[in-house]
């Protein structure tokens, strides 16, 4: 036969076969899980010896050889992929938007934690085009004006939120997004904006922030003329100043590229502060507004009227006009004033029509500086100007008055704004009744708008917007399970964005769309804990320990956040304060504040059940502000699954405590920790399922300027730890880890940059399901089910399906050449149709499940003849309805032995 050959080594093929199934738990029954700890399946180990303290690795006795066991990567079981469910109806924080100037219904929307998503069609559909790469926090796009294949991506968002990401550079593309090569400047962290030169699409500018959170790095702006090949640091800060500050904009004169204004900005974040300008710099005024007219040969710093003391600084030019020069301007002279006051004392809006020499102060107005200095010029009227803030603020006077008129039904928290040049109307033919009305101002209609909510288009110039809500880019915390059948639920908050309830599937063929999630109040939202007897109540966290109830039925809600008395000293509350259900006891809720309450009678009554477990620092407990900055608070929180009252709580200041009676009494564990873990924020505590003396500690310090991952584990209710970072990524940190209920020896955890998975207790770690490099917060493995629920910040929620293969790998299994894991029962139900063949493709549909049972093979060597193996299980598909999918590697094997043991497997449940 002259057919080619496809080779496949170590994978894990998973097949779906679909049609009307019956329930089958006699013929398709899975293994009787462990009852004990020493019972949970011994799982697949790499080849170096388990960490202190951890199960020594199956020895298979003197008299029988040790199996091969194949080093698993994640290639071997990249088939076992997640399914995104979504939602996408509340969007999620953009960075920046960038349209086609050759094509405008092709444009590029980035995502402060998400990647980069491209739309051909106008926006009717999105596709993701920067998921290979190995960060997705996006900082700028930008696309070169004489090739719009050329695409200049900086990661990094620039934000400076508490809760902002950060990237490893900058990114440019040659066609449009298909390939990207990352052409330098790693260690900029965060990149506020990237402008191309108008001729030369070689010639790019980069506007780099710098770490938020440490000295150092790359700051300033940055120069290429090779296409990001070479760099040079062309604008910095004179030393030492130069360790905290960057630039944060940039921009070229559209009519002689030789001509670049850019601004210098310092700032950086502990985790109980946020301070920038002369804060920064030792009270020296570094920042500003600096001018080039040689390409950054050489710079001047522009004055002419503009405040001293700056901070963050936002800039625009006139396309018409490019004499016309804008700035959005922070400034501490004078002082500053509440977060929600929109107007500064001596910054706001500035105007220079000769070229950046003498500025005018336009208007006072500069909202929450460091989060939004945006300001854009319409390129066909200099009048009409644009302010990025909580709501897009506009003028028609060129900057002296502002107006929020354009603001309705839009999101709050406003980040980037794109404008079509050429979208002006003509003019209409004067009517008598008019001669003495003031003409309309001509301005651009299209414009596109970035928010904490997602993407906005308007063809009116911003009278009526259209919600383009089909790109998940939810950035969730935390979620949570219900039981409920024939699909489970999940609840969860989100950054800006509320508490939501929606199902894991739907019985149509319409898949779960965004009407399929359900608002449970909230600011920005955090922790739910489902009601344990009724389905319609939900208790949810909002910043600051704001626990409400929300009922559904009747749509009461109920603020019930805990009150100390008139003249006690407050309580104090994090950002995402830990808020979890009893699992022993129904109807007990515990939160997390300085010290740790326990919730009953449907969150109505309170008591406080431990002493403030923090450091109590005065020094870093009066930060003002929205609260991101609240500092001295317990941040995880969990219940041992084993043992009543026994309570583990962790805090942000790193200490670590244990009650076994409730809250009668703690006892400290912080000594106990090894470094570099002591003292250092604990981000998450995960007692173990299959024993109540076993914990998993997660730890992070990349506010201090440290990114290595951190998790440990105890044997001994905390009295001796052992590190399992094992082999993940060595700047990756750990935000989550989760123990899979049956199998003890299978750990996940959740990082900056993916999901990852250790078959042997955190020796050897590989990413699983084929989730991109987003952080992932939160896992949840359903306990029916067995669904592996993931939690990202900044795409939203997506499903594994059915993690019971990986649970069951063991050497064995491994050194087999082929095996069908356990199958789990099904229940038939045909889907209904719906409309989902009618309704077009601007409408985002999470993936249901694949119709019927879900097979998954094992297959160490396989090698399949390509066209034949096509041929014959085309056949079979016809019939049954099989779905397979394989991956391909070289391995030579026999064919004949390979075919038959996998064609055994599938005719052994080819009846089902």
């Amino acid at each position: 036969m002259n057919a080619s050959l496809a080779f496949c080594r170590a994978l894990l093929l998973s097949i779906c076969v679909a049609g009307l199934l019956p329930a089958q738990e006699d013929l398709l029954r899975r293994a009787e899980p462990p009852t004990s700890p020493s019972a949970a399946p011994e799982s697949v180990s790499s080849q170096t010896a388990p960490p202190a303290g951890t199960t020594p690795p199956m020895s298979s006795g003197t008299s029988s050889p040790q199996p091969t066991v194949p080093q698993l990567t994640d290639v071997l079981l990249k088939n076992l992929k997640a399914r995104a469910i979504g939602p996408a109806v509340m969007g999620g924080r953009i960075s920046d938007i960038a349209i086609d100037p050759r094509n405008p219904f092709v444009f590029y929307v980035g995502l402060g934690h998400g990647g980069v998503f491209k739309t051909s069609d106008n926006g009717v559909s999105f596709d993701p085009i920067f998921d290979k790469q190995p960060a997705l926090s996006i900082g700028a796009i930008a696309i070169a004006p004489s090739d719009s294949d050329a695409i200049w991506v900086g990661t990094g968002e620039a934000n400076d939120r508490n809760s902002s990401g950060w990237g490893n550079g900058v990114y440019r593309s040659n066609d449009g997004g298909e390939n990207w090569q990352n052409v330098g400047l790693k260690d900029s962290r965060a990149i506020g904006r990237i402008v191309v030169d108008p001729r030369k699409p070689e010639v790019a500018y980069v506007a780099a922030s710098g770490h938020l959170w440490a000295d150092g790095g790359e700051r300033g702006l940055f120069k290429t003329t090779d296409g990001g090949k070479t760099w040079k640091l062309i604008l910095q800060a004179p030393s030492p100043h130069n360790a905290r500050t960057g630039c944060c904009d940039v921009l070229i004169d559209p009519s002689n590229s030789e001509i670049v204004y850019a601004a210098l900005y310092a700032r950086q974040r502990t985790p109980w502060s946020f301070f920038s300008g002369p804060d920064a710099t030792n009270g020296e005024d570094i920042g500003g507004i600096f001018k080039s007219t040689n390409g950054g040969g050489s710079w001047k710093k522009l004055a002419g009227g503009l405040p001293s003391q700056t901070g963050r600084i936002g800039l625009a030019i006139s396309a018409s006009n490019p004499k016309i020069v804008m700035a959005v301007v922070q400034s501490y002279e004078g002082g500053s004033g509440q977060l929600t006051d929109l107007r500064s004392k001596s910054g706001g809006v500035f105007r220079s029509e000769d070229g950046g020499e003498k500025w005018t102060r336009t208007s006072a107005i500069d909202p929450r500086p460091f989060y939004f200095s945006q300001i854009r010029i319409d390129p066909a009227n200099d009048q009409r100007v644009y302010l990025l803030a909580f709501a897009l603020l506009v003028s028609d006077d060129a900057g002296k008055n502002f107006r929020e008129d354009l603001s309705e039904k839009v999101h709050p928290d406003c980040h980037a704004f794109a404008i079509q040049p050429g979208t002006v109307p003509p003019p209409k033919p004067p009517k008598p009744e008019d001669k003495n009305k003031p003409p309309k101002p001509l301005v651009c209609q299209r414009v596109l708008l970035g928010t904490d909510g997602g993407v906005y288009q308007s063809f009116a110039a911003g009278k009526g917007w259209n919600h383009l809500n089909s790109i998940p880019a939810g950035e969730f915390y935390r979620i949570t399970l219900d039981d409920a059948k024939p699909y489970f639920r999940i609840a969860g908050g989100l950054q800006d964005n509320e508490n939501w309830v929606g199902p894991s599937a739907v019985p149509s063929k319409e898949g779960i769309r965004n009407s399929d999630w359900t608002a449970l109040a909230g600011g920005d939202g955090f922790y739910v804990v489902f009601d344990p007897n009724d389905r319609d109540t939900f208790y949810a966290e909002s910043q600051q320990g704001e626990v409400h109830r929300i009922n559904l039925r009747n749509g009461e809600l109920r603020r019930l956040r805990p009150e100390p008395v008139e003249g006690a000293p407050r309580y104090r509350f994090h950002w995402n304060s830990p808020l979890i259900g009893s699992r022993h006891k129904p109807g007990v809720i515990y939160l997390g504040g300085n010290c740790v309450f326990k919730l009953t009678d449907r969150a109505e009554k309170y008591s406080v059940i431990s002493p403030d477990l923090t450091h109590n620092d005065p020094a870093r407990t009066t930060a003002t502000g929205s609260g991101a900055e609240n500092y001295g608070v317990v941040y995880s929180l969990a219940e041992s699954p084993k043992r009543a009252d026994l309570l583990w709580a962790g805090t942000d200041d790193g200490r670590l405590w244990i009650t076994e009676n409730g809250g009668g009494k703690w006892t400290e564990l912080t000594n106990n920790l090894p470094e570099p873990a002591r003292g250092q924020w604990i981000v998450r505590i995960e007692p173990s399922n299959a024993d109540p003396n076993v914990a998993y500690v997660a730890t992070n310090a990349y506010r201090a300027g440290d990114d290595r991952p951190m998790i440990l584990r105890t044997v001994d209710l905390g009295k001796t730890w052992q590190p399992v970072v094992g082999d993940l990524p060595a700047n990756d940190p750990v935000e989550m880890v989760r123990e899979d209920p049956v199998n003890s020896k299978l750990l996940y955890a959740g990082t900056h940059f993916g999901l990852f998975g250790s078959f042997d207790q955190g020796t050897h770690w590989i990413r699983i399901s084929d989730v991109p490099a987003v952080r992932v917060d939160d896992v949840q493995i359903h306990p029916r089910t067995n669904d592996l629920v993931i939690a990202t910040h900044g795409r939203s929620i997506a499903i594994l399906d059915d993690s019971t293969p990986l649970r069951e790998l063991t050497p064995e299994i491994a050194a087999k050449p082929a095996h069908l894991f356990s199958v789990r029962s099904v229940t038939g139900a045909y889907l209904q149709p719906g409309f989902v063949d009618s309704n077009g493709k601007g409408i985002y549909r999470g993936a249901n499940p694949a119709e019927g049972a879900l097979f998954t093979v094992w297959v160490k060597e396989h090698r399949i003849w390509r066209r034949r193996s096509k041929a014959s299980l085309a056949g079979w598909r016809l019939q049954c309805g099989v779905n397979v999918r394989h991956s391909e590697s070289e391995t030579d094997v026999s064919r004949r032995s390979s075919r038959r043991n996998y064609s055994a497997l599938i005719d052994q449940h080819a009846t089902a």
